[in-house]
């Protein structure tokens, strides 16, 4: 019997995903990865100081044998300017399961609240999607979820900006997000949209939900979040500002927003 067309699809994306590999790059990006059991680790190229910063535990754990490069000639395909700090590991990318096995609200032995996710539309610079990523494990986010397209992907400059975070919070790239959001709705999650020019406070909006499972929606900086992305949102709220610039870097607002999502009430 002949496979579908959408079967044998699915089968090449998976293939591929397979084949896939990247570079990732500094210190501590490099070090987390070496040390994470599911990350799985192909090439090790640093300096001979690189090493005796990374540690011999990071080393060991990896049982991978270290490439040493001279400094002024690293031999790795980096774009011009990463700042590699004498150290690089080719990988693949990691792989977190579906939506539903990550994000499921149903109380897991380990969470002490309820669950949090941060949503992303079209947030495409690395550096800002690696430091929601340090954030959103700083403050326990189940995940944080982007589109596969027009969106910043698993990378080296997006592990730096990590700083570690990458191995440790689920970032999960969906095919379609505003049906990942129905999903999440359909989880129990209440999605709360971030619009500087909503009407509502985002502590007003979060005091009576803070004891459901929230998801925070933020969209690229300039032009917010698309259209579809707002009207899936079950409300929208503005982050309370004191001062005349009440404008926050994308990575700044999910910071106060999930400070905000997981503080205590009261």
């Amino acid at each position: 019997m002949k496979k579908p067309k959408w079967v044998i699809e699915k089968e090449r994306t998976r293939r591929a995903a397979r084949e896939e590999t990247l570079w990732l790059f500094g210190l501590h990006a490099v070090r987390a990865a070496l040390v994470n059991p599911a990350r799985e680790k192909l090439r090790l190229v640093a300096t001979r100081n690189a090493l005796e910063r990374l540690g011999h535990e990071a080393l060991a754990a990896a049982r991978l044998e270290p490439e040493i490069a001279d400094a002024r000639r690293f031999p790795v395909p980096l774009d011009p300017g990463s700042v590699h700090q004498g150290v690089a590991l080719e990988v693949r990318p990691l792989e977190w399961g579906s939506l539903g096995d990550v994000c499921a609200p149903q109380r897991r032995r380990e969470d002490a609240d309820a669950p949090r996710v941060v949503l992303l539309d079209r947030v495409s610079d690395p550096h800002n999607a690696g430091a929601i990523l340090r954030t959103a494990a700083v403050f326990g986010a189940r995940a944080v979820i982007a589109p596969r397209r027009h969106a910043a992907p698993e990378s080296g400059a997006l592990a730096k900006a990590a700083s570690g975070a990458l191995e440790l919070q689920p970032y999960l790239r969906v095919p379609n997000l505003a049906r990942a959001m129905t999903e999440l709705k359909n989880m129990g999650y209440t999605l709360i949209g971030l619009d500087g020019a909503a009407d509502a406070e985002l502590e007003a909006v979060l005091a009576p939900r803070r004891a459901g499972p929230i998801g925070l929606v933020l969209g690229a900086e300039g032009p917010g979040m698309r259209a579809l992305t707002r009207e899936s949102c079950d409300h929208l709220a503005r982050i309370a500002a004191t001062g005349a610039f009440a404008s926050l870097n994308v990575s700044n607002a999910a910071a106060v927003a999930l400070y905000a999502a997981v503080r205590a009430p009261g």
